[in-house]
């Protein structure tokens, strides 16, 4: 469900999944995501008021987007058309009391959405989807759809010469967008609202896997500028050959039949709406926009990198663009649980002869973390940092250099140990001021008690908290060793 923080119930909204309340007042099974304008962070930055709406007597909020918006809204404020005013910052501290609670509402930004959006032309967009990557435009006569593939990133590092195949990526991704355009010809549609859509937008999402895993294979910790320019380049390269694949099938099959009017129509690209330029030199952008403008593009959106929480299982790739969670965590599926062991740092460790029973144990330990593990050296420390033992900012930072080429969004989780409301503040407006469209899928927070302990013996374990206890080392920020299921609905 996505509601905008000036709707009348948007208070209600927040309590439904709390654990805590009246039973007839939750529904805990629900997912919440809130469609935030500007405006609301405006306020909320200068302590400003905020006013409560009902949508019946106030139409139109959310049919429009960005300085439209804001001036129908301060209108309303202005005629006394509210249902109640409150303090933006109290509607703030309720959104992340139930987000440190409950890891949700999910956090979008609507004028980013829809400014950035290759569909602008169509409407406003009101709301994304579960996972919160897919942007697209959806009315009473048609049902958005996207139609979803993940590209295996490990498949691309050439480990003799040490180095990332943008050629064969490239390559890949022309295929794909090929395939997914035959999805679209071909699928099945349940309702005639969806085909509708999908005949008259065909939009695509083409996402990745195993972005850690392509790190590992290259050496390169995940924060390094190596790994960062890395990150860059790779979405660049994706968005460069999605574009010209449907350049290359509008030539045959002719342009989607709403590309009249868009941005692409005008030769503006996603980075475009970005205000941002390429910086790799590795493709002839110029050349593929004068393309773009005279041929057209078979497909309004192409990237919506997604959580491939089921196939990066299959294919054994970290999931979609994340840091490692945990070294060692048990995963439950429906069938059950089983421990999963980051193979990396296993194989690491093997060929410097230094994986034993006393370093396992040591990681279990430590809940999967290796910075304590002084026995590893540090350069493999410092490659096998889990994603709670990087920095969020950078993070958000990676998810902004490639978002310039991502055009439909991308679901980013966040990350705290022990969260606060300052350190969740602090990371959502790094976020929207970085222009991201999606601020926060889930936020993650490890358990208040130590996750069970798989195959460790007693008797080492207390050798270990007791060094732990005498050493005057840095508590360990390890990830869980327990990691919960993530959605299926968009596994790509």
């Amino acid at each position: 469900m996505y509601l905008e923080p000036w709707h009348a119930d948007i208070f209600e909204f927040l309590l439904m999944k709390r654990n805590t309340g009246k039973e007839d007042q939750r529904a805990r099974d629900l997912f919440y995501a809130l469609w935030i304008p500007d405006l609301f962070m405006k306020r909320v930055k200068s302590e400003g008021k905020w006013t409560l709406m009902d949508p019946n007597t106030t139409p139109g909020l959310s049919d429009c987007h960005g300085e439209e918006f804001e001036k129908l809204y301060e209108g309303y404020e202005a005629k006394g058309m509210g249902i109640r005013t409150v303090q933006a910052q109290e509607l703030w501290f309720a959104i992340l009391e139930s987000q440190i609670e409950t890891g949700v509402p999910f956090m979008l930004y609507k004028d980013a959405c829809n400014a950035k959006s290759n569909q602008q032309n169509l409407g406003t967009i009101k709301c994304s989807n579960l996972c919160t990557e897919i942007i697209e435009y959806t009315s009473k006569d048609e049902t958005a759809v996207c139609n979803l593939a993940s590209i295996a990133l490990s498949k691309f590092v050439n480990r003799e010469k040490n180095e990332f195949d943008h050629q064969r990526l490239y390559e890949v991704t022309k295929e794909i967008t090929y395939n997914l355009n035959r999805v679209i010809d071909r699928n099945y549609y349940p309702v005639e609202t969806a085909e509708r859509s999908n005949m008259r937008h065909r939009p695509i999402g083409l996402g990745v896997q195993g972005l850690a895993d392509a790190f590992c294979l290259l050496r390169l910790s995940f924060t390094s500028p190596e790994a960062q320019r890395l990150n860059e380049d790779i979405f660049e390269t994706i968005y460069y050959g999605a574009v010209e694949s449907s350049v290359d099938l509008a030539a045959v099959e002719g342009p989607y039949e709403t590309f009249q009017g868009s941005p692409a129509s005008k030769g503006l690209l996603q980075f475009d709406l970005w205000k941002e330029t390429p910086k790799s030199g590795r493709w002839d952008w110029a050349a593929l926009k004068k393309r773009v403008v005279e041929v057209g593009m078979r497909n309004s959106l192409l990237l919506a990198p997604m959580p491939t929480a089921s196939t990066s299982q299959i294919l054994g790739n970290n999931e979609c663009f994340e840091p490692f969670t945990s070294n060692i965590y048990v995963r439950r599926v429906l069938s059950g649980e089983f421990p999963v062991v980051n193979k990396y740092l296993v194989m690491d460790l093997i060929q410097r002869g230094l994986w034993s029973d006393k370093i396992r144990n040591e990681i279990i330990t430590f809940n999967g973390s290796v910075q304590n593990v002084m026995d590893i050296p540090a350069d493999l420390r410092e490659l096998y940092r889990t994603v709670w033992e990087i920095s969020q900012r950078t993070l958000i930072d990676m998810a902004a250099a490639r978002g310039k080429y991502i055009d439909q969004s991308q679901s980013m989780n966040l990350f705290l140990e022990s969260p606060s409301s300052g350190q969740i503040t602090s990371m959502h407006f790094h976020c929207w001021k970085s222009g991201l469209k999606t601020g926060m899928y889930y936020l993650r927070t490890r358990p208040a008690a130590d996750a069970i302990k798989f195959t460790v013996d007693a008797k080492r374990m207390k050798e270990v908290n007791d060094s732990k206890n005498v050493n005057s080392r840095t508590p360990s920020r390890g990830g869980s060793a327990s990691q919960p299921e993530e959605c299926f609905n968009c596994g790509s």
